[in-house]
């Protein structure tokens, strides 16, 4: 017990080997625990992915500055990890649940004009649009394209005309 005190400390004074060795465990104990969540924890920046980010981050600090126990943290992560695996799963297979954990998307603009109203449901305005036109189609004439969108994890894509061959 006490070389693990030595290693790690306990409590908040906590020296800078000590501070050290708790940021590289937790480092190899967040690996694990995202290797557990899934890919999409980090690949999709989806509402549900992003809640999974700052929890973890949040908790996992707790732990490595000393301001909380060690294995609660661990096991609180192991929890939140567990549960977005579920919800995750559930949603993959439930278009209702995946609607309320994620939303839905939101096609802003189509038949060459812009939806208004779509737009506002959004909260985005007309440059916010042009520009995720730029970013996705790499284009700055709206005419080019065909439909926008803003997905249901906020980004913009377009959808470019088909060209006639």
């Amino acid at each position: 017990m006490n070389a693990w005190v030595y290693i790690f400390g306990a409590g908040e004074q906590l020296n800078v080997l000590q501070m050290s060795c708790r940021g590289a465990a937790f480092f190899l104990i967040a690996l694990v625990l995202i290797r557990i969540s899934g890919r999409r924890s980090f690949g999709l920046r989806m509402p549900l992915d992003n809640i999974i980010t700052i929890l973890l981050g949040a908790i996992m600090s707790r732990a490595v500055v000393g301001a909380s126990p060690f294995l609660s943290v661990v096991t609180a992560c192991f929890v939140i990890v567990l549960l977005h695996r579920f919800f995750a799963w559930l949603g993959s297979r439930n278009k209702r649940f995946s609607h309320w954990t994620e939303g839905h998307k939101f096609r802003l603009y189509h038949d060459g004009k812009f939806d208004h109203d779509e737009m506002r449901r959004a909260l985005i305005c007309k440059e916010d649009l042009m520009q995720g036109v730029r970013r996705s189609a790499l284009t700055e004439d709206i005419k080019e394209i065909d439909e926008v969108y803003m997905e249901r994890n906020g980004e913009i894509s377009a959808i470019r005309k088909k060209t006639k061959t």
